[in-house]
């Protein structure tokens, strides 16, 4: 069946493995993607959404570097919100609610399209491994596939074993079965494996449900995109719906708590730390009366209903008992019950910065398989792991994003060298250059990279440059013109900000907090410039938060070339630790662990003292 080497074998077809496919295959692999169901592809597992608080960014950070996500989250979308925007730009994140069944459909769509991706139907069972290197896969029905480079993408299926109350059963997913074998074998070959487990909240009917008795949620005025290419925006959206708990619907609750996995010892692994159950929110914040509860529609035309804030495993019985004393919901039929989820991960400090394991060669894990949560974080690594499996069997150099470059590389660096005991998410607060890391200029930071590879296309590099000119001119115009008193005092007078008494430069009054573009826009000179230079809103967004906030992102670019330094210490691959005395213990034996491959990296990891760095800059001639 298969009479030739692929250059590269996905195995899943979920968020990672969907990315890593696209990507390995647009910069020219012959790309296998092997799945235990090929109408599943690109499966939204869980809520049907993308974007939030740092995922946004990433979304628009896979999009910028020439993959899949941001674009087919555009083509799905039923609802979009930009968060955040009360807050500074560092902060904003952009969120879209979809259409589950035209989302996967739209992947599946896409990769078809994709030149040099074939696909096949079936369980891989273990790795081909020949003198320290991966070649291939076997198939549960014992066909060899040979490759020069594997990525492992298994999502939540290795051993994967569901939970409803006391009831549990083998499965991946509601419906689908576990995946086995590959688990043993990496464990045989000396990687170290734990688990880890996750939980989805009921579907329900939304014909059910009396709407009247909730909170609209609708998506924005003026809804916005995740593709920097031309995709199309929302014209119209369907709202979703808030509503809350009571302290009945705690009792409820608390009733089956002695058949409850979680608490009756069945399950041990620990879950995502902030998407808990709502058993573990009523346990853990016992003091509340109520929780939200938000009402997700699965699309435009579906009657299936995503009850966000009350995933849970508890009894079905408990479960259908405690919804239906949620107000808005006291007439709900399930489509569903919802439930919780054991399954396999690899802690990520047995992977290099490229996500190729430190153990075999040319074996690459991206997704949940690496202990991370989120579609986002998922199609993140997959994206990376195909850019370095391509680049890796054509002897080029790696693909590695920095800290200061992108949340990828911010959600990369901590797996590898912090690892993960729990579900690993994205935050803005991970970052410690969020301002230049925003969500408006994903494309100015990374795309230039994804086209020097060979991923980004002729048509991204030329928007990308369009956008920047465009911003750098307006820019330079409001460096450059002045207003008068007379024509600028009546906007700083209603915004109670203090009045100029003679003319300066448009950057400076531009510059003062409550003054927005929309303001300046009233003036005749700053209108006539955007008409006669077709200035978009991505352009005057681009161009109004490098004005305002110039100083912070000056102060932000200047700390992360102090980062860049040591960065460009490197510690020899074959460094004995044990040499010096004066490292502390702990010290010692994570660094012998990680093998950090600068200073910079060895100073992340935890136990790894400012003292011990000194001790490391010494030794290495500094």
């Amino acid at each position: 069946m298969f009479d030739k080497e692929y250059d590269v074998i996905v195995v899943g077809g979920g968020h990672a493995g969907a990315e890593a496919a696209a990507a390995a295959a647009n910069m020219g692999s012959k790309t296998l993607l092997v799945t235990m169901n090929l109408q599943t592809i690109g499966q939204m597992s869980c809520n049907p959404a993308m974007g939030g608080i740092a995922k946004g960014q990433i979304v628009r950070e896979i999009d910028a570097l020439g993959g899949y996500s941001g674009i087919i989250t555009d083509k799905s979308a039923i609802q979009f919100k930009m968060l955040n925007k009360s807050k500074g730009p560092a902060m904003w994140s952009p969120r879209a609610q979809n259409d589950r069944m035209r989302f996967a459909e739209e992947w599946r769509l896409a990769l078809e399209a994709t030149p040099n991706v074939d696909f096949y139907q079936e369980m891989v069972s273990g790795l081909l491994i020949e003198d320290g290197n991966v070649v291939g896969v076997r198939t549960s029905l014992g066909i060899d596939v040979k490759s020069r480079a594997v990525v492992l993408t298994n999502g939540t299926f290795l051993n994967g074993l569901i939970h409803i109350g006391e009831k549990q059963f083998g499965g991946g997913r509601a419906g689908e079965k576990a995946a086995t074998g590959i688990t043993e074998q990496l464990v045989d070959l000396g990687f170290d494996s734990g688990r880890m487990k996750t939980g989805t909240p009921p579907r329900v009917d939304g014909r059910s449900l009396n709407y009247d008795l909730m909170i609209p949620q609708p998506g924005d005025d003026k809804p916005e995109k995740f593709s920097y290419l031309d995709t199309l925006v929302l014209k119209t959206q369907r709202d979703c719906h808030m509503t809350h708990t009571s302290a009945l619907v705690h009792d409820l609750l608390r009733d089956g708590f002695d058949r409850s996995p979680m608490f009756n010892g069945r399950i041990q692994s620990l879950g995502p730390r902030y998407c808990p159950s709502i058993e573990d929110k009523i346990n853990r914040f016992a003091d509340k009366d109520a929780h939200q509860i938000f009402v997700e529609p699965e699309g435009w035309n579906t009657v299936e209903v995503y009850v966000n804030g009350f995933s849970t495993s508890l009894p079905e019985d408990v479960q259908f008992k405690a919804l239906r004393s949620v107000k808005g919901f006291e007439g709900v039929k399930f489509f569903r019950p919802g439930y919780a989820i054991e399954y396999d991960y690899f802690p990520p400090t047995q992977l290099k910065h490229t996500l190729e394991t430190k153990l075999v060669n040319h074996l690459y894990f991206a997704g949940q398989i690496n202990g991370t949560t989120g579609y986002e974080e998922a199609a993140s690594q997959g994206l990376m792991a195909g850019i370095n499996a391509h680049l890796k069997i054509n002897e080029e150099e790696p693909f590695i994003l920095k800290r200061d470059e992108a949340y990828i590389g911010v959600l990369i660096d901590d797996l590898i060298t912090k690892g993960t005991e729990e579900p690993y998410r994205m935050f803005t607060s991970r970052a410690e250059y969020r301002t230049l890391l925003r969500q408006d200029n994903a494309d100015l930071r990374l795309t230039p990279k994804a086209y020097a590879i060979g991923l980004a296309k002729e048509e991204r590099m030329k928007k990308m440059d369009v956008k920047q000119r465009k911003a750098k001119e307006f820019i330079k115009f409001f460096k450059k013109t002045s207003f008068v008193p007379e024509e600028i005092n009546p906007i700083l007078e209603s915004l109670d900000s203090a009045v100029v008494k003679q003319s300066d430069k448009l950057f400076k009054v531009f510059s003062r907090p409550k003054v927005t573009m929309d303001h300046m826009l009233q003036l005749d000179s700053v209108s006539t410039f955007v008409e006669e230079h077709e200035l978009n809103s991505e352009v005057l967004e681009q161009a109004e938060i490098e004005v305002k906030y110039s100083g912070y992102i000056e102060k932000e670019k200047n700390n992360a070339d102090k980062l860049h330094r040591l960065e460009n210490v490197r510690i020899p691959d074959d460094f004995d630790y044990s040499k010096l005395k004066s490292l502390s213990f702990e010290a010692r034996e994570k660094m012998e662990a990680i093998r950090p491959v600068t200073i910079s990296q060895a100073s992340r990891i935890s136990g790894v003292s400012p003292a011990d760095i000194s001790v490391l800059l010494v030794y290495l001639g500094r």
